[in-house]
């Protein structure tokens, strides 16, 4: 019998499209690992891509009832034609979902990577300012050399918020919707706590920077003076020798 056949082919892709709700759409995600939320693409993927495959399935059985409809008594019509309407009308809400929430999945997944080039990115720069902070550890030479170091920690130190403010915007994001939340949270910490330290250091370091430049520039200043003087006497004593004067003469220059 054809409305038996047309019954048993609308029966069979709405026993399809529960099970697809129920498999990809009703349970409840939980995405605590990468691999998990990779995973998860991955199959509404396959998901998204098997329900417009059977797109040519509903549109054959959509001719057959149409057909059979065109053909047979009136009243086969109503409620064959009530079935293919709830089908086509579950068919394409679930398309519709599968592709919301694969598009919302890939965003989450590309809003993870993006996270993690952030972070990279700026794991590099806490790295420089590390190294920086070594070479300026115990640094020696005059308030030349000692002021180029703290020119270039000052540069360093002048890096802006932007990645860093993107990060907590983009780690919020994710951990609001419990996604990755442990993962985020632990890299988070470690990343803001190495940051305020080093953030802290190399202020004292600044300052520390400032300080010996002043003490050398002092110095300098000292040394200077030393010599001026020194310079007088050498021009005064280089006088009386070709004076052949004699230190007796000149007890004070003597002395």
């Amino acid at each position: 019998d054809k409305t038996v056949s047309l019954r048993k082919d609308l029966s069979e892709m709405h026993e399809w499209i529960t099970q697809a709700e129920e498999e990809y759409l009703e349970r409840d995600f939980e995405y605590k690992t990468p691999d998990e939320l990779q995973k998860a693409v991955e199959e509404l993927k396959r998901a998204k891509e098997e329900a417009m495959q059977k797109e040519v399935k509903v549109k054959l059985i959509t001719d057959s009832v149409n057909n059979f409809i065109a053909k047979a008594p009136p009243a086969a019509h109503e409620a064959l034609k009530k079935e293919l309407d709830v089908l086509i009308t579950n068919y394409q809400r679930l398309c519709s979902r599968l592709n919301g929430k694969c598009k919302t999945l890939e965003e989450v997944w590309a809003c993870w990577h993006e996270l993690l080039s952030y972070l990279d990115a700026e794991n590099k720069w806490l790295n420089e300012m590390e190294l920086k902070l070594k070479a300026t550890e115990n640094i020696q030479g005059g308030a030349e050399e000692i002021s180029e170091s703290l020119d270039s920690l000052e540069r360093l130190m002048r890096h802006p918020e932007d990645n860093r403010n993107q990060i907590r915007e983009l780690a919020q994001t994710l951990t609001d919707g419990g996604i990755l939340d442990e993962l985020i949270n632990e890299k988070l910490e470690k990343f803001n706590t190495r940051w305020e330290e080093l953030q802290q250091e190399a202020v004292r370091r600044q300052k520390s920077l400032e300080q010996s430049i002043q003490s050398a520039q002092e110095t300098d200043k000292t040394l200077r003076l030393i010599q001026e003087s020194l310079a007088v006497i050498d021009k005064q004593l280089s006088a009386y020798i070709a004076d052949r004067v004699d230190a007796a003469q000149v007890p004070q220059e003597a002395q």
